[in-house]
C-alpha cells in the first residue's frame, strides 16, 4: 500500500486512498430539508465538534487563528467520504475525523490524473448563520468535469447534502465575517486500479474544509502581473474548461518564475495567436474601459469562473455593458483598470501588467469599478445585503 503524504498545517497529514477507505465512521449527518434553509437534525448519534475533542484545537487558539489566517490548509475536524458502487452512482457518504486515507499504486488518480477538484465558501453572518454562496453551480460544473474524464459524478442534491453536512460538522472553524471564510475543497478522484490507460472501476468522493483569508500575501492590495507568452495554460480541444486536477501542475514552473521575479501572479495568452487574453493562474480577468467591461469568451480553454459568472451579472445589473469575447493583450495597454475573479481571490484589482519589458500601471480612477463589484459581491456572500438574486443558502446552526 502507498502512502501518498500532504503536508497541512498542524502537522496533519493526508494519505489517499484505494478500494476501501480505513477510516471509522463516527458521526453521520443528514439534512433535515432540501430547501435553501438547512439545519441540523437532534440526535444522539451526532454531537457538534467541541474544544474537548482530542484532535481539535482550543476555542481560544482559534480566536487568535483569525487574526493570522492566509490561504494555507488547516486541520479541522471532519472530512466526508462517499464511494461509488459498480454501476457508477454514489451513496452511503458518511462523516469522519479529519485524517489518513489511504491508496494503492495503481491508482487511475496517481497514474493518469483522472481526478476533479473543486472550490467553494461558506461565510459567517453578523448573526451567526453560515451562509453558502451558489453551490448548485460547484454541483453541476464538477459533473461537467466528470463526464469530460469518464468519471461518475454524485448527483447535484448528494453534492449539495455533502457541503452542508461537512460544513456544518466543522462549524466552529467558520471564520467571522470580518476576518475570512471557510474553503469548500470536494475532490472526486478515480481511486480505483488500473495500468493501462483507461477509467478507473472505483471512485471516491470527498469533501475537505479549511479557514483562510486573504489569498496573496499582500492581502487586498492591488496584484501585479506579468503576461506569459510561452508557456500556456490550456489548448483547443483539452481541458482548460474544467477542473481537472491536473491543469495546475502545468502552470506551477511560470508562476514560481513570476514571483520570484516580484510579481504576483501571471496572465496567460491563448495557445493559437499567443496574442489574446486567457486567464491568471487561478482566476478569470477582465478590462475596463469607461462603462464596459470585457472578459475573455468561454470556449473550451476557459473555466467558466461562478464568481465570473456572478461578477457579469451584478455588473449588468449595475448599469455596465459587459462584453464576452477575444480580448487582445493590446488592450491592457488602453484600459482604465483590469481585475480579476475567483473563489479565493473573490475581485481583486490588478496594478500593473508586465509584457515582454514594457509595464502599464492601473489605479488612476482609484479602482473605482472593481471595487464597487468586489463590495456587492462580498456583501451577498456574507449576508450584509440582501440577497435579491438568490444565490445563497442558509445554514441554521441551532441544535434542539
Amino acid at each position: 500500500m502507498l502512502s501518498v503524504q500532504l503536508r497541512f498545517t498542524e502537522a496533519s497529514i493526508f494519505h489517499f486512498s484505494s478500494l476501501t477507505v480505513s477510516l471509522q465512521v463516527h458521526r453521520r449527518l443528514q439534512l433535515a430539508s432540501t430547501s435553501s434553509h438547512v439545519s441540523l437534525p437532534s440526535s444522539s448519534s451526532w454531537r457538534r465538534a467541541t474544544a474537548s475533542d482530542s484532535h481539535s484545537e482550543t476555542s481560544e487558539s482559534l480566536e487568535r487563528r483569525w487574526d493570522s489566517l492566509g490561504f494555507n490548509p488547516v486541520k479541522t475536524d471532519y472530512i466526508y467520504v462517499m464511494k461509488s458502487s459498480q454501476d457508477g452512482s454514489f451513496s452511503n457518504g458518511n462523516l469522519t475525523h479529519y485524517g489518513n486515507i489511504e491508496i494503492i499504486p495503481a491508482a487511475a488518480v496517481l497514474n493518469y490524473g483522472q481526478g476533479i477538484i473543486e472550490g467553494l465558501k461558506a461565510c459567517r453572518k453578523q448573526n451567526g448563520s453560515i451562509l453558502l454562496f451558489r453551490p448548485e453551480e460547484n454541483a453541476s460544473r464538477m459533473r461537467v468535469g466528470a463526464e469530460r474524464l469518464c468519471m461518475p459524478a454524485p448527483t447535484i442534491e448528494q453534492f449539495l447534502e455533502a457541503v452542508t453536512t461537512t460544513v456544518l460538522a466543522n462549524e466552529r472553524w467558520v471564520p467571522p465575517s470580518d476576518k475570512g471564510s471557510l474553503h469548500i475543497r470536494p475532490l472526486l478522484l478515480g481511486n480505483g486500479p488500473v495500468l493501462s490507460v483507461t477509467p478507473a472501476p472505483e471512485f471516491t468522493f470527498l469533501i475537505y474544509v479549511t479557514p483562510v483569508g486573504n489569498y496573496f500575501e499582500d492581502g487586498l492590495k492591488p496584484i501585479n502581473l506579468v503576461v506569459e507568452n510561452v508557456i500556456h495554460r490550456a489548448t483547443p480541444g483539452g481541458v482548460g474548461s474544467i477542473k481537472a486536477i491536473g491543469n495546475y501542475a502545468g502552470i506551477m514552473k511560470a508562476q514560481a518564475e513570476a514571483k520570484a521575479n516580484g510579481f504576483s501572479d501571471v496572465l496567460y495568452l491563448d495557445s493559437v495567436h499567443n496574442r489574446y487574453l486567457e486567464e491568471v493562474s487561478t482566476a478569470n480577468v477582465f478590462v475596463v474601459k469607461g462603462n464596459t467591461i470585457s472578459t475573455p469568451a468561454l470556449g473550451g480553454t476557459i473555466l467558466p469562473g461562478i464568481t465570473r459568472k456572478s461578477i457579469i451579472e451584478i455588473a449588468q445589473s449595475q448599469g455596465f455593458k459587459v462584453e464576452e469575447r477575444l480580448v487582445s493583450v493590446e488592450e491592457l495597454f488602453d484600459a482604465d483598470e483590469v481585475f480579476c475573479s475567483g473563489n479565493a481571490v473573490c475581485v481583486m484589482p490588478v496594478g500593473s501588467i508586465s509584457l515582454m519589458g514594457k509595464r502599464v500601471e492601473y489605479g488612476e480612477s482609484g479602482f473605482v469599478v472593481s471595487r464597487q463589484l468586489c463590495s456587492a459581491l462580498t456583501n451577498i456572500q456574507t449576508g450584509l445585503t440582501e440577497d435579491k438574486m438568490g444565490w445563497t443558502r442558509v445554514l441554521n446552526t441551532d441544535i434542539n
